[in-house]
């Protein structure tokens, strides 16, 4: 297993009004971050929030390419980013106690916080396709490359994990600085992963480890 510090390449907040991060997601564009009782979406080359969305956003957050997908303590809301209407609710898993979400494969993945465990799920109906159990709280989740990566957080400990997606072994840890938190995860497809950092009300921009230098 390879083991190295995060390098973290930018801090984006703290957020006027925002209270805690919870999912981060990002569209190809703008990093989508859920706060509570709202959506927000974040430029982040300028750093500016650029709109938002009132809609419930307690945990995960995910884009399909066309929706957004939203858990709200026991359900999952499919929302359409440009009216901002939630289109279906599906049950969340965890029935509340449920954290990360991303979108892979067609389908949706939710990672559960206390459970230690990451359910593949039927984006239609909810129902669990399949499970991976961690050995640590999973609280964000995504794909990138064909690699499951999740964000681990407790207590002063927070890392980025990556994981066999049939075993659930750790095969690579990214360690944040003590107390950073990751309360969301997601890879912009390239180079960045956005962390959700809980009550600090920031997002970190982390760097995805080099394939070819590996």
């Amino acid at each position: 297993m390879k083991r190295t510090a995060a390098e973290i390449i930018r801090e984006y907040g703290p957020f006027p009004g925002v209270e805690k991060v919870a999912g981060v997601t990002f569209d190809g564009r703008n990093v989508w971050f859920a706060s509570g009782d709202r959506l927000n979406a974040l430029d982040p080359a300028s750093g500016e929030t650029v709109r938002s969305i009132d809609v419930a956003a307690h945990a995960g957050t995910a884009f399909d390419g066309q929706h957004l997908y939203q858990i709200a303590e026991d359900r999952i809301q499919k929302i359409d980013p440009a009216s901002g209407r939630v289109l279906a609710t599906i049950p969340a898993p965890g029935g509340g106690g449920d954290s990360g979400l991303a979108w892979a494969e067609g389908s949706l993945w939710v990672g559960q916080y206390r459970d230690c465990k990451i359910h593949q799920i039927d984006p239609e109906t909810g129902t669990i396709l399949r499970t991976i159990s961690s050995n640590r709280f999973v609280t964000g989740v995504t794909w990138v490359d064909g690699e499951l990566w999740h964000g681990m957080w407790d207590g002063e400990e927070s890392e980025v994990r990556r994981v066999d997606p049939k075993t659930g072994e750790v095969l690579e840890r990214l360690e944040l600085p003590a107390g950073s938190g990751v309360s969301g995860l997601e890879s912009d497809g390239g180079d960045r992963f956005f962390c959700g950092g809980g009550h600090s009300s920031k997002i970190r921009a982390v760097r995805r480890p080099n394939r070819t230098a590996a």
